[in-house]
């Protein structure tokens, strides 16, 4: 049947109000969606993202198909695996010669470069705005036009203006834009008790059939499949949205950054990928957390801590990722060469605190923030890996990497790379951190408090270290000199065994 308008589909889009499905008549129109090796493989992607990208893309589809719409959707089996979405999409407009061509805009600066020729050869059309976001790349444009330095906490006042979030009349509910002081707990040496289990998803016959399939297409992919149970479709996900909203979120503020071996989701949501590939909209999952507390189901710091992540932080790095590509990609502000240390593969290493965020991820495709900022983010910026492969390991290790929510977390926040572009100061410090965040450092053979001799917390050593070779960058930052004082009253004997003992940690890398 001739295709009056066919509609591109990417495995990050799967939004049932997209734009892209205005005026889509099923009698003549047409989905089309596709699997394709490529996009597990530009970088190595763990075994547990693939599947849920597979997983929720097929459910999805699915989901249009029982509505009688037409899907043309191409799956690795039928292909064969080794064609890119550009050779697929090439083949089916020549086929069938659709009268036109729609697509909201990638997630990807690569995706968006190579896709819009093959879609619009006579630029006889142009992406549709990803409405899905609340504020878009114009408007960020212009909240980003003038300044000097973008900083988070400005916009994010901006979009609790515009969408009246925790707000009264134009001043901030509880009498404070944020509550970080109150958001900083640890569960301490008693540990967090018992947990409220989140909500599950065993996996159907669809996600059992793509796990499969992920295993023999990419035996050698990193990590496994058996534990996964992430919502993948969008019924799971709203489900998961409630059972956050009701049972961890009234503590999620307090502690947010606090880590605890062998409790990987502790208060979290769990709700990043879900949202990353549009199973869940922004607005819907804040209001539903404001709504929280209206109804004093949440304190104010819990929610206000939580909005701040989706309406602030997603969207700020959004805007900054569009606002600075594809130069950003490329950012190295300390001009570092390490190579990322194969444990990061594998999990084997004696630092406990690695070990347990390393295997976690394997297992899972999930850390949450503070484990990835301040433990593995943070031992790589310390030890200083090439920011391009942390960059990399993020994005392909993570069930909801997408590069324009993973790259300026890891390129700007973890590694400072970007020079201050989306962060006011690098995020370092010594293994004392975390060892008052988490009991990581129990039974750990490694000293926090020691940076020489045997025993000594490579975090430790290396955070000197750090502020030694970098002092001359990190003189004019303000936010950085109290750490640069503390670094002057360091004798030049034990800075000379600092050196010493970081650059022997480079040459283990």
């Amino acid at each position: 049947m001739p295709i009056r308008k066919l509609v591109v589909v990417l495995g990050d889009q799967l939004d049932h109000r997209s734009a892209a499905f205005e005026r889509f008549d099923p009698s003549c129109d047409c989905v089309w969606m596709a699997e394709a090796c490529e996009e597990a493989e530009h970088v190595v992607s763990a075994k547990m993202r693939t599947v849920m990208f597979l997983a929720a893309m097929r459910h999805f589809r699915d989901e249009l198909r029982a509505k009688d719409w037409r899907v043309e959707y191409f799956e690795l089996c039928r292909t064969g695996g080794r064609d890119s979405l550009k050779a697929l999409l090439e083949v089916f407009i020549a086929e069938n010669t659709p009268a036109e061509i729609i697509a909201v805009e990638p997630g990807e600066w690569r995706l968006r470069e190579a896709l819009r020729e093959t879609l619009w050869p006579n630029g006889s059309g142009d992406w549709l705005q990803d409405r899905h976001f609340l504020c878009t790349r114009r408007e960020f444009e212009v909240h980003a036009s003038g300044r000097k330095q973008l900083r988070m906490e400005f916009f994010y006042r901006e979009m609790r203006r515009r969408y009246s979030i925790l707000m009264d009349g134009d001043l901030p509910v509880g009498g404070a834009w944020n509550f970080d002081a109150e958001n900083r707990g640890s569960f301490g040496k008693a540990g967090p008790g018992q947990l409220p289990a989140p909500a599950t998803f065993a996996p159907d016959d669809i996600t059992k059939g793509v796990m499969s399939l992920v295993e023999k297409v990419f035996p050698d992919a990193p990590g496994t499949v058996e534990q996964f149970s992430f919502p993948v479709s969008r019924d799971q996900a709203l489900l998961a949205l409630g059972d956050f909203i009701r049972n961890r979120l009234p503590y999620f503020g307090r502690y947010q950054d606090a880590m605890w071996t062998g409790q990987p989701w502790l208060y979290h949501a769990r709700l990043s990928a879900a949202l990353n590939l549009k199973l869940l909209s922004p607005l819907e999952v804040v209001l539903s957390a404001q709504e929280a507390w209206q109804n004093g189901k949440a304190p104010i710091e819990a929610v206000e801590g939580f909005i701040r992540q989706i309406l602030g932080w997603r969207e700020y790095v959004r805007g900054i990722y569009w606002l600075k590509m594809p130069s950003y990609a490329e950012g190295n502000f300390f001009s570092v060469k390490v190579g990322l240390p194969s444990f990061y593969w594998s999990g084997r290493t004696e630092m406990a605190c690695l070990k347990d965020a390393i295997e976690q991820t394997l297992h899972l495709g999930y850390a949450h923030h503070i484990q990835r900022l301040m433990v593995t983010g943070l031992y790589a910026l310390l030890l200083g890996v090439n920011p391009k492969e942390v960059h990399e390991w993020y994005l392909g290790m993570y069930v909801d990497a997408v590069e324009w929510v993973e790259m300026p977390n890891t390129i700007g926040m973890s590694q400072f790379a970007d020079g201050g572009v989306m962060a006011s100061k690098p995020y370092v410090a010594t293994g004392k951190y975390i060892q008052r965040m988490s009991n990581y450092c129990v039974g750990c053979r490694f000293d926090p408090s020691r940076s020489t001799g045997e025993g000594a917390c490579p975090f430790t050593t290396l955070y000197w270290d750090f502020l030694d070779r970098n002092r001359k960058k990190l003189e004019g930052n303000q936010r950085m000199a109290l750490q640069l004082k503390n670094l002057d009253r360091l004798d030049e004997a034990m800075l000379v065994e600092v050196r010493k003992r970081a650059e022997m940690l480079r040459d283990m890398a």
